[in-house]
């Protein structure tokens, strides 16, 4: 009798843990293929000249990737790495192994679906099904008091509604059996110089992170056995007026190393030991807004971003813009505040929250320039880089978010200017 095989192919859901499309492929196979596919447009060069991974994010993510092919080793297995462009490996790999079904987590913003939207239309050549799953947000689309076209545009009616009337569904178990395609030669993982432009390699660095599912869990596991009692801080004096805590967790729900609803029911277990405290509310309230940001590029797309954000006012010359430019991304822009956090942000890849509002804040306001080169140039620095996180919270502290009310409750913005003693041009 013929074996039914399932290729699943892995993107931002580095995990065996909590993984519902895992856990469909192996019940509904006799084997599977986990693949992982680079694909060089993830690391180009971008309209507005910066890379869409740095050096630091990306040895973040040959972290994950060789952390999924030691868990799949450890089952008698592998993980198949390969280098192109999905829509021309996908295909090729289901008529050599006689894949029955693809399966994959559907992404929200544009250039990620598109990538999905072509594979999809490759395979429906060969007649043969692309499955989409869901696993990086905190609540299921079904799960929620509204469906998508209704979600609330206001953070602050969303997680109203939500907390109250939705329910964080339990964690599928993480396999212990796995029976695999037989394959002869499963692929080299790239050196870091193979897949990031020379140009992107430049610069002094300290990578302080781990990236894959095991340093997360040990990550999490270690703030939460702590209690909150000393958890690792992040001084962000200059935005806060004091020290402030942040978990650093983003960095590896980002890449799906970790499950945004692992996260949360280890809390939850947290609290029954410890108690309720702020440093438990802030990793939940964090849950919360990735969920908001993704649904609404779920709900609106591009549109998100309305024609204010679109069309920011400009208030030097080019050759004058470009200089500020450079020097905000060097840290040379004489503020003390700002210049620390991006010389960290550019050597370590990772800065607090409140530290990218001070920052966001000083390129939109003070300097006048174009937020999306902010956001694009988070885009290759930050190791926690999810695109819904990143532009919408770029667009919010423009003002050009779907709700402008959010950014109230989102920061303070006279806080900030007061903090960064600037006389500013506010718009």
């Amino acid at each position: 009798m013929k074996s039914k095989k399932i290729l699943v192919w892995f993107r931002n859901d580095l995990r065996l843990h909590d993984n519902e499309m895992l856990v469909e492929a192996i019940a509904k196979s006799d084997d599977i293929l986990p693949v992982y596919i680079f694909d060089p447009r993830n690391f180009q060069l971008t309209p507005q000249y910066t890379y869409r991974s740095g050096v630091i994010r990306a040895k973040f993510l040959l972290d994950s990737i060789a952390d999924l092919r030691k868990s799949f080793q450890r089952l008698g297995g592998n993980l198949l790495v390969l280098t192109g462009y999905p829509e021309e490996i996908l295909p090729v790999l289901v008529e050599r192994y006689d894949i029955a079904e693809v399966y994959h987590h559907r992404e929200v913003a544009h250039e990620e679906t598109k990538v999905s939207a072509d594979v999809e239309d490759c395979l429906w050549k060969l007649r043969i099904n692309l499955r989409h799953f869901i696993g990086h947000t905190l609540y299921n689309k079904e799960d929620l008091p509204f469906p998508i076209k209704d979600i609330p545009d206001g953070f602050a009616q969303f997680k109203k509604k939500t907390e109250r009337d939705a329910i964080v569904k339990a964690c599928f178990l993480t396999p212990e059996v796995i029976a695999f395609v037989a394959i002869e030669e499963w692929g080299d993982l790239p050196a870091v110089e193979e897949i990031v432009s020379a140009e992107a390699m430049i610069g002094e660095v300290h990578q302080e992170l781990i990236g894959g599912e095991e340093e997360g869990l040990k990550h999490l596991n270690a703030l939460l056995e702590e209690g909150s009692t000393i958890y690792q801080k992040s001084t962000v004096k200059g935005a806060t007026g004091k020290s402030g805590f942040s978990s650093r967790l983003s960095a590896w729900l980002a890449l799906g190393c970790l499950s945004p609803r692992m996260v949360y029911w280890l809390v939850k277990d947290a609290e029954e030991t410890f108690g309720t405290n702020p440093h438990f509310s802030q990793i939940l309230l964090g849950l919360l807004w990735r969920d908001y940001f993704r649904f609404m590029f779920k709900k609106h797309g591009q549109h998100f971003f309305n024609d204010y954000a679109m069309k920011p006012e400009r208030l030097f010359s080019e050759d004058r813009e470009k200089l500020l430019f450079e020097e905000w991304k060097n840290g040379t822009t004489g503020n003390e505040y700002v210049d620390n956090y991006m010389a960290e942000l550019n050597t370590s890849g990772f800065i607090p929250h409140a530290a990218r509002l001070l920052l966001s804040t000083y390129l939109i306001y003070v300097l006048k320039i174009d937020w999306i080169k902010g956001a694009a140039y988070f885009e290759e620095k930050s190791i926690d880089y999810a695109p819904a996180n990143n532009w919408c919270n770029w667009a919010i502290v423009a003002g050009g978010g779907k709700n402008t009310g959010t950014i109230k409750s989102a920061f303070d913005l006279d806080k900030q200017f007061k903090l960064l003693n600037l006389v500013v041009y506010k718009q």
